[in-house]
């Protein structure tokens, strides 16, 4: 931490590069800070100066405190068992002061660092537009669910998230496995959702449309949690920038996440940036993650993706879809990353959230779930085995024409959430949504230990405890293996 000078505070140390977190928050504040490196913790021995101020260590924050509260700020830390130290002051020169002990090694104007560092603006040089879909085989269904259930995208992450504390100190009523976690943060009396998501085969074939997905998706999880978006961090892993379609994927993908941040109202409060993910086989696909955060107003409100029980109404907001290009039903069933990907529309999406959040606070909702990677009938059977009980369902998608069925089932289009209500109050939820302006359809109903889908004359049906098993352990399967 840091304790500010002649007008009072501490600095508690500090956040991905004690010089990024020291000059920005001097330079913004038009202040000058001090800090001593032989007060800043170091996780090995003889580091120079020059490491210690560039070393980008995990797990770090930048705190300024008021003069004379330090010891509160102490106290808090020490509860949490957190480690802390004082690091510096805050002063008035404007200076950006390194010491080590009482040698000063490093002293630099503060807006230098933080304002007036030139931009580089680098060659950037579009991809070939993605290659078409063709002509597509239809697949068979019955296969091709489990096939999806199963790859690391779509499957469960219990493999990963088993390895952490994802129980917070018992803070988390919301485990990981829905569409967003929720935890109390008792203190505040807050309830507060997260989630986290990309789709970097979207974001391969446009970059700019698929981080622009990336921010509606999270945003889209938290309304389907309860919550309403407050704030974004993002961590953006690219290839080489030196070469141009890198640097052009990277430059794409940091407007869309701008562009959709502004319509959502999310400001981006951090991040991190990871570059040169590559080997001789080429770059990863542009991955700019976001992680969203938002706040659940009420107990009552919290909401989960899972099937309650049986008999319950099964409801769709937003129009059925179509768009098949970058699908993981065509990656994972033809090997291909192909195709346009979906076009997301903010209106549509804005429209669809409000609208569950609303049925949500009336107290209709009983589950909601986003409609994402794999589409509708991969939504469908995470509502209906990721509960504690598996609860299968009974769908008529025969009202939306003749559509393929791997089209109707399995296409990716933006802006869709599937709910469940009590079959009582299924007339009411249609209509309030419909009123709102969003489209809105039944479906069906809970029960059984199947997922059963018709369309017309054409029937499959799954059983849900084999989905669930396929879903579940595929990730540690392939760490096995």
């Amino acid at each position: 931490m840091l304790a500010r000078g002649g007008g009072g505070g501490t600095l508690f140390w500090g956040a991905g590069g004690l010089t990024c977190s020291t000059c920005e928050t001097a330079s913004r504040a038009g202040t000058g800070v001090e800090i001593d490196l032989e007060k800043v913790p170091k996780r090995e021995p003889g580091m120079t100066p020059y490491e210690i101020m560039l070393s980008e260590s995990q797990e770090r924050m930048l705190i300024i405190v008021k003069k004379g509260q330090e010891q509160i700020v102490r106290d808090i830390f020490e509860k949490w068992d957190l480690p802390y130290a004082q690091v510096g002051v805050v002063n008035d020169d404007g200076m950006m002061r390194v010491c080590v002990g009482t040698e000063v090694v490093a002293e630099i104007p503060a807006r230098k660092l933080a304002e007036d560092a030139p931009i580089y603006t680098r060659e950037a040089t579009a991809r070939p537009a993605a290659e078409g879909l063709g002509v597509l085989l239809e697949s068979d269904p019955i296969e091709a669910l489990p096939a999806l259930l199963a790859h690391p995208s779509i499957a469960s992450k219990n493999w990963v998230y088993r390895q952490y504390d994802h129980m917070v100190r018992a803070g988390t009523c919301v485990l990981p496995g829905s569409d967003a976690a929720v935890f109390i943060v008792r203190e505040a009396d807050k309830i507060l959702a997260a989630t986290s998501d990309c789709n970097a085969l979207y974001c391969a074939l446009d970059p700019f449309e698929g981080a622009k997905i990336a921010v509606a998706e999270a945003a889209r999880n938290l309304a389907c949690s309860g919550a309403k978006p407050l704030a974004v961090t993002d961590n953006l892993n690219f290839g080489n920038p030196y070469k141009p379609e890198n640097f052009w994927q990277l430059r794409e993908c940091v407007n869309g996440l701008a562009e959709a941040c502004r319509e959502f109202g999310t400001p981006v409060t951090g991040g991190n940036v990871s570059l040169y993910n590559q080997s001789p086989a080429g770059a990863v696909d542009p991955t700019p993650t976001v992680g969203m955060v938002g706040l659940i107003e009420a107990p009552e409100h919290i909401t989960t993706q899972a099937f309650k029980g049986t008999g319950d109404a099964i409801l769709l907001l937003g129009d059925i879809g179509s768009e098949m290009g970058g699908s993981h039903y065509v990656k994972v069933l033809f090997g291909k990353k192909a195709g346009t990907p979906p076009r997301l529309d903010y209106k549509k999406e804005k429209g669809v959230q409000d609208a569950v959040r609303a049925l949500i606070r009336m107290r209709l909702v009983r589950s909601a779930h986003d409609c994402s990677e794999g589409g509708l009938a991969v939504a469908l059977a995470e509502c209906c085995m990721s509960g504690e009980e598996l609860v299968g369902a009974e769908i008529d998608l025969s009202g939306f024409g003749e559509m393929r069925a791997d089209e109707l089932l399995f296409n990716e289009s933006q802006s869709r959430i599937i709910i469940s209500v009590r079959r009582e109050n299924a007339t009411a939820a249609l209509s309030l949504a419909q009123w709102q302006g969003i489209p809105a359809f039944r479906l069906g109903f809970t029960g059984g230990g199947d997922l059963r889908i018709k369309a017309g004359e054409r029937n499959w049906s799954w059983v849900v405890k084999e989905l669930r098993e396929t879903w579940w352990g595929s990730i540690a399967k392939l760490m096995e293996d």
